[in-house]
Order: C-alpha cells, then sequence, then structure tokens
C-alpha cells in the first residue's frame, strides 16, 4: 500500500487516518502539537475497541491497524514519501493557503494533494501550488469509519486521472465517492447548512422550541436526528463558517447566518464540543435549553 500522511488530528484527521490505517495503508499522521497527537491516537484506539464490541474488528487488525499509524509534529518529515496527503485541519482559508504552499514544497513531485475542506475552493487552494492539476477535495464526512460518502471535488485544474485515483482509494476505503464540481458548499454542505440556517430562524422568530423543530424534522422528514441537534453535532462556529463561504460566494440573502447563530458563536456556545448550543450535553444525555430570541 502507497504511504498516506493526514494533516490534523482533531475529530475530522484521526477519523480519516483510522480508515486508511485499517485498510491497511501506512499511515502518518501530522500536528503541531505531541499532545494533540497522543489525543488523536487514543480516538483512533477508543473507535476501534467499538469496532471489536461489535465484532466489525478483530483485536488483532486493530493492533495492526494501530501499528501502521506514526505521528510527527514535522509537517516536512511527515510527508517526504507520501502518495497521498489530505489536510484536516481547521476550516481557515489563510491557513490552508500556508499549508498547502508548505506541502508543495515538502511533498514528492508526484504527491497528490487533498482537502478535506468542508466549503472553500478547492481553486484557491490548489491556486497556493506549483501543482494546481494535483490538487483535489476529499470531503469525509462525521463520524469517518461510520460514514460511507466522500464528497470527491474536482477544482478548476484537477487532472482527471487525479480525480480516478481519488475515487478509487475511496472505494477501497469502503467509502462511496461522488465527484462534484467546485462551487461553494459543493454539494453536501451547499444543501444541508441552508436548512439548519432555516431551523435556527424558525427558534429565532419563535414558530417553535428546539425539541418541536427537531421532532418534525426526524419524524416527518425522517431524518436521523434534528437538524438543530445535527448542528450542535457539526459546531456551530463550523455551520456559521460555511454560511459565510456560501453568502460571500453566490451573493445571495438566502444564504445570510441567522442572527441568533452569530450570537451563539460569539457567546461560545458552539454545539457538543463546548457542551452547550440548542442542547446542553452531559455524560450520556442531552437537555434541549430555551434559547433567547435577541
Amino acid at each position: 500500500m502507497q504511504p498516506v500522511s493526514i494533516i490534523g488530528s482533531g475529530t475530522m484527521g484521526n477519523g480519516i487516518a483510522h480508515v486508511f490505517a485499517q485498510h491497511g495503508y501506512p499511515v502518518t499522521l501530522i500536528d503541531v502539537s505531541p499532545d494533540a497527537l497522543q489525543k488523536g491516537l487514543s480516538t483512533i484506539s477508543k473507535n476501534m475497541d467499538r469496532q471489536v464490541a461489535k465484532g466489525a474488528l478483530t483485536l488483532e487488525k486493530k493492533s495492526d491497524a494501530m501499528s501502521r499509524i506514526r505521528t510527527t509534529t514535522s509537517l516536512a518529515a511527515g510527508v517526504r514519501e507520501s502518495a497521498l496527503v489530505v489536510e484536516a485541519a481547521t476550516e481557515d482559508i489563510q491557513l490552508k493557503l500556508r499549508l498547502f504552499q508548505q506541502l508543495d514544497e515538502a511533498c514528492p513531485s508526484d504527491c497528490i494533494l487533498a482537502s478535506n475542506t468542508s466549503s472553500i475552493s478547492i481553486t484557491r487552494i490548489a491556486a497556493a501550488t506549483q501543482r494546481p492539476q494535483q490538487v483535489i477535495g476529499m470531503h469525509f464526512m462525521n463520524p469517518v469509519p461510520v460514514m460511507k460518502l466522500v464528497e470527491v471535488i474536482n477544482g478548476y485544474a484537477t487532472d482527471p486521472v487525479v480525480t480516478e485515483k481519488v475515487v478509487s482509494w475511496s472505494r477501497h476505503l469502503g467509502k462511496e465517492p461522488c465527484v462534484v464540481n467546485d462551487y461553494p458548499g459543493f454539494v453536501a454542505n451547499r444543501i444541508l447548512i441552508p436548512m439548519v440556517n432555516e431551523a435556527i430562524r424558525c427558534l429565532h422568530e419563535g414558530v417553535a422550541d428546539v425539541a418541536s423543530i427537531d421532532t418534525v424534522m426526524r419524524l416527518g422528514m425522517a431524518h436521523p436526528m434534528g437538524p438543530l441537534q445535527l448542528a450542535d453535532f457539526i459546531g456551530l462556529d463550523v455551520c456559521l463558517a460555511i454560511l459565510r463561504v456560501l453568502q460571500e460566494g453566490y451573493g445571495q440573502p438566502a444564504y445570510a447566518p441567522c442572527p441568533l447563530l452569530v450570537n451563539m458563536v460569539a457567546a461560545g456556545k458552539l454545539g457538543v464540543k463546548s457542551g452547550e448550543g440548542f442542547y446542553k450535553y452531559n455524560p450520556g444525555s442531552k437537555e434541549a435549553l430555551p434559547v433567547s430570541f435577541q
């Protein structure tokens, strides 16, 4: 198997490392912090333990997969032999541009550079490199070990051969790749995040409370979780960032974020990761909160 490097050991990065290692790839997990890397490895181990408990993975295969993952805080050292790099850093355009400039300099000339971005232009990211034909979007869904979709995003200059390779890699991971073109939000978040924003508007305008909005969408539309709970799971800051990208990219008022979402992010109410958003999260439970319409 060709070696793969993952940039970022957070929720998405460790999930991507998990699936590549589980399917036989040598993986280098890269982050700026040794503590973050250790936390990422611990998360991978715990998630594999869940697979073992469900009979989806044996202890021997878990051990083999974990042995394929090495970690480093040195980007240059971590990518020097990679056939594919998947960037899964914070959804910050300036950070991604800097990373791709560095990757372009450090990676082998034939290495494919992929971003797990959920909304930022692949064409813009590719323009930071001298190899735009080898830059592509590889947008995994959260939680990565469970969700089947990989949104494969072609930038303006992406070589069709690169697309074919990424589609093949995705299928080898047991995923279902869907190839889309580079427009703000791509397909998944262009459709999903405005729906989430509209649910927040319903709450903001007093149409219904948190539990009722989520129940309508779960029971009426057969969604596995309501849009407000989903927003908490994604991260309200991430939802807001994607809406900003959509608003800037399309210039349409429909994509303007609801003021309630803006205020909640400003107040640090980010959802699951902060312990409180539209719900309050305690170990093993959640409680819908009465959100102020300010």
